[in-house]
């Protein structure tokens, strides 16, 4: 399973868990590696690609830091790095989405993001541009799993026009709520259903066999009270969903801060759960997929002999 990562994911000057906790993540992955597991540098996304999805004078401005209110709207002091750094991040999000199975990229900051300003610490929204890339790839239809503490109304809003992208936000904040529409929807759990929650609206899903799912995998709901137990169980929850589907999927890291009901270790053992039940999946998919082949190969000789 490819996970994507490079250090430029983290090279923004500016210090904070959401330019910071990829290299975290991946030095973790790197000590205590899991079979099959590649960390993989994702390939650099042209500006079209950003102007894709967010205005051209905003992406200019945080290449450039000119006009400086527009540059730092994500909340961010800009610096020189921030461009290629978010750039990259976003990179990744693209190329785990164009992997044709479960696949991840090590990238947060992304759902709050409009057409042409940051918000909420996110500066291009990887979500939608990974979305509206897939539709143009010809995917018939993505599903974005918003399951970050805060909603994603920057990806609501972004993907409003594309009624084969729909999204559902299960949320334990209300910040940057959006009123639901017809093809993005949030929901407010809180950490007493938090769980039934999130099996209740995936089963509402049913089994659409969407071309792509876009699962946001925040981890601070902790911060709002969810046990890490429930957020380490809702992973097995999210991704043996995704497998029922039997729908290409790609994860993104998403919310989780230090000293808001996590410690540093806290925050990276659960986005390393993440991961693992990820890759999982992808072990199972891959041994059935080999059973599949060499049940071909054995018909193909009884048939020649």
């Amino acid at each position: 399973m490819n996970v994507f990562f490079s250090p430029e994911y983290v090279f923004a000057e500016y210090g904070f868990e959401t330019t910071r906790k990829a290299g975290w993540v991946a030095e973790s992955l790197v000590r205590r590696p899991l079979p099959g597991l590649r960390i993989v540098a994702p390939p650099a996304i042209p500006r079209e690609s950003l102007i894709a999805v967010h205005s051209a004078d905003y992406v200019d401005a945080v290449a450039t830091g000119q006009p400086a209110r527009l540059a730092s709207s994500q909340g961010f002091v800009w610096g020189p790095r921030l461009y290629s750094s978010i750039a990259a991040s976003v990179g990744g999000v693209i190329a785990a989405a164009r992997e044709g199975e479960i696949s991840g990229s090590l990238s947060s900051g992304l759902h709050h993001a409009r057409h042409g300003h940051g918000c909420g610490f996110c500066t291009f929204n990887g979500l939608a541009i990974a979305a509206k890339d897939a539709i143009r790839r010809g995917v018939p239809s993505v599903l974005i799993l918003d399951f970050d503490a805060h909603c994603g109304g920057g990806t609501a809003s972004l993907i409003a026009d594309e009624p084969r992208i729909t999204q559902l936000d299960i949320s334990t904040n209300d910040f940057d709520s959006y009123p639901e529409s017809a093809n993005a929807r949030v929901v407010i759990a809180d950490r007493h259903n938090y769980l039934q929650t999130i099996e209740r609206e995936l089963d509402r899903l049913g089994q659409a066999g969407y071309g792509l799912v876009l699962y946001n995998a925040g981890v601070d709901p902790a911060g709002d009270g969810v046990l890490q137990s429930d957020l380490v169980t809702r992973e097995e929850i999210v991704f043996e969903w995704i497998d029922s589907q039997d729908s290409p999927a790609a994860f993104v890291l998403a919310g989780g801060y230090v000293g808001d009901g996590l410690t540093r270790d806290e925050l990276v053992r659960l986005h390393v759960a993440t991961v693992t039940k990820a890759h999982e999946i992808w072990g199972r998919q891959q041994a059935a997929k080999q059973r599949h082949s060499n049940r071909w190969r054995l018909g193909e000789e009884e048939v020649t002999r």
